[in-house]
């Protein structure tokens, strides 16, 4: 049952809905992907100011974070990328809620499979389309306006709050990291990704893999004379899809038992050569594999290795060992417990506006969560808005789910005070 308090916070929230839908759009037009994610942090500013936030920058090159043991390795210079942190009574005592979302986004290209450009966002039958309005713009617009609509009730939020909108979660969750790195933590986390109304229970591990393989240049008039690279390169595909079935075949934690494949190993690029007419002296493959909970990454490097290192002496055909590294995330998988004075106030919460409790959502991918739960011990989870073709064509969500969200989001925010005014803390 709602009190009537909490029906003016649901009020509040239909009638933010005009603004959750423009901040969604306007960060939309930011096309945030690596690089390029400066747009998106003066939009999200601009709106920090609107709404009468503090706004902080928090930056990815701070004293001392190069040597953090949790960072992903960089091939890009950090100076000058930041990420965004608004922080509500920071002095305060009870425990302190975090809000975590991320700005950037994949790569949109090849742009012409689009209905319209991916970075000029359209609404068609209850649903908003455009890259990163799903995952996870939508969601940053519903978790910064229910701070607003538990404002406009009459509330006040006299807890330690923390919003945290971060850069580099699709490509090494540097961006999360560094704020906790620089003392941005809490007790408890929830970070709007666009699995759905349901508690997100657990997430794989994950590393990118980089292979280059040198052939031997040569005009194609004697293509006997050299050494095409793309092919030899392509001769190591079986051997990535061998490591991906020994992985799934490999005991796995209780909450992973009877989901059928799991840990997916994905071949995102292939690269190579310079001219048409030319035999191409250089390859480059990038990968990304996924593993269990309780499986180092240190491990997992050595699976790699071993299975580049196998596959040459296999095909023995006088190439060089391609050489192999390891960039971008480097990921462990963990579990979310479940028991804990957060989820069962966001389950609460949940049930009070639908009705039922919440089902749970056990990720084959990662995310942010991965910095809290290893770097930080800071309990948490994902509940978020409904999206379909995250990452893809015609990426969009679901705007009935944005407004289930903001509401959800205000209903805990609300009711999180009291959890303050208890003392009780997640462990």
């Amino acid at each position: 049952m709602l009190t009537a308090t909490e029906k003016r916070i649901v009020a509040e929230c239909e009638a933010l809905m005009d603004d959750a839908l423009a901040m969604t759009c306007d960060l939309v037009r930011g096309y945030s992907v690596l690089g390029r994610e400066h747009g998106a942090l003066d939009t999200m500013e601009r709106w920090f100011e609107r709404l009468g936030l503090p706004t902080t920058r928090v930056p990815l090159d701070a004293p001392g974070f190069a040597e953090n043991p949790h960072r992903a390795p960089t091939e890009w210079d950090p100076t000058g990328r930041y990420n965004l942190v608004s922080r509500l009574n920071p002095e305060a005592s009870g425990p302190h809620l975090v809000f975590n979302g991320h700005l950037d986004v994949v790569p949109a290209e090849p742009t012409d499979m689009w209905t319209r450009p991916p970075w000029e966002p359209w609404e068609r039958d209850g649903w908003l389309y455009g890259r990163g309005a799903g995952d996870m713009k939508a969601g940053i617009a519903a978790m910064t306006l229910a701070v607003q609509a538990v404002r406009r009730a009459g509330e006040t939020i006299d807890f330690p709050l923390t919003l945290q909108t971060v850069i580099e979660e699709e490509c090494t969750g540097n961006g999360a990291l560094a704020c906790l790195h620089q003392g941005h933590g809490g007790d408890f986390v929830l970070i709007p990704e666009p699995f759905g109304a349901q508690i997100y229970s657990g997430q794989v591990g994950v590393l990118w893999f980089r292979l280059r393989l040198d052939g031997v240049p040569a005009h194609v008039l004697d293509t006997g004379a050299g050494s095409n690279a793309i092919e030899a390169i392509v001769d190591y595909l079986p051997a990535f899809e061998t490591l991906e079935a020994e992985i799934n075949a490999l005991p796995r934690p209780a909450l992973y038992a009877e989901h059928p494949h799991p840990f997916n190993l994905s071949i995102g690029k292939i690269e190579g050569g310079n001219w048409a007419s030319s035999v191409p002296a250089h390859a480059v493959l990038e990968g990304r594999v996924g593993f269990p909970p309780g499986m180092t990454t240190g491990e997992v490097m050595t699976r790699v290795r071993r299975t580049v290192e196998h596959r040459h002496a296999q095909l023995a055909n006088g190439s060089p060992l391609p050489r192999l590294d390891f960039h971008g995330f480097r990921s462990e998988g963990h579990q979310v417990d479940l028991d804990t004075p957060g989820i069962r106030l966001l389950s609460a919460c949940h049930e009070a506006l639908l009705g039922a409790p919440p089902s749970h959502y056990l990720s084959t991918c990662t995310t942010d969560l991965r910095a809290f739960h290893v770097s930080g011990g800071i309990n948490g989870t994902c509940y978020g808005p409904v999206a379909e073709r995250i990452h893809g064509v015609d990426e969009c969500v679901s705007i009935d789910s944005i407004r289930h969200v903001l509401t959800t989001y205000a209903l805990f925010l609300h009711r999180w005070s009291r959890l303050a005014d208890s003392g009780e803390r997640d462990a």
